[in-house]
């Protein structure tokens, strides 16, 4: 003979209320939450079916992506970088202040078009207001002795020499744009916690003709929640 072991009180899945089933498998407490629950597993299963699509176009897209469309997802990513790290700076051009509330850019002294090898090199890129950026070509003529004055004499006339180009290969691209964008993510928790500010962020070394050797293998910094005394703050 065997025996019944008497049923123990449940949580309801719906309601989340204490109930006594009267069925071994019953989860819920009665027909309202019965229905509720299963559209509400109607409504999880649509959406992870959802995300699960949304994933699958972003991967067919990324694999039919271009060298070209890499290269300016990837100048996105650390023009946001540097428009972080210089915050508290003033635009590079001009004496508008880091609070002006207009549109911020981020500046290249030497243009991608007139040197190519230069155009993710962190010393040749730095925060200016849009007038200056857009409506004045960069407005060069105070942007070198301001330069000078934050990098120093001998980084800008490196930056004025010409530099080789370098094709970077497209998964080469795809690495530096995770780098950067976690970069920026991390300077932007630090900063949105008042533990680092725009001119704490450490400076890469090893910069003497582009932002990384091809080959070389490195890792994203450790950026430590304490001041950093490097006096150019990249």
């Amino acid at each position: 003979m065997t025996l019944r072991t008497a049923a123990k009180p449940k949580k309801c899945k719906s309601c989340r209320v204490e109930f006594m089933p009267a069925r071994a498998l019953q989860s819920v407490c009665g027909p309202k939450c019965a229905t509720t629950l299963a559209l509400k597993t109607k409504d999880k299963r649509e959406a992870q079916a959802k995300s699960a699509e949304r994933k699958a176009t972003r991967a067919a897209r990324e694999k039919i992506k271009t060298r070209g469309e890499h290269l300016l997802e990837l100048q996105v990513a650390v023009n946001a970088y540097v428009r972080l790290r210089d915050a508290a700076d003033p635009c590079i051009s001009c004496d508008r202040p880091a609070t002006w509330d207009g549109q911020w850019h981020a500046s290249h002294y030497r243009s991608v078009g007139s040197n190519p090898g230069w155009r993710f090199n962190l010393f040749n890129i730095h925060r200016s207001c849009s007038i200056c950026n857009a409506w004045k070509s960069g407005n060069l003529t105070e942007y070198r002795p301001r330069l000078i004055a934050k990098i120093g004499l001998e980084r800008v006339e490196m930056l004025e020499r010409e530099s080789p180009v370098r094709k970077y290969d497209i998964e080469y691209l795809k690495r530096l744009k995770r780098i950067f964008r976690e970069k920026a993510r991390r300077i932007k928790k630090l900063q949105d916690r008042g533990l680092r500010s725009a001119r704490d962020v450490q400076q890469t070394a090893g910069l003497p003709e582009t932002l990384f050797p091809v080959h070389e293998e490195w890792l994203l910094p450790s950026f430590a929640e304490t001041e950093d005394d490097s006096p150019s703050g990249f």
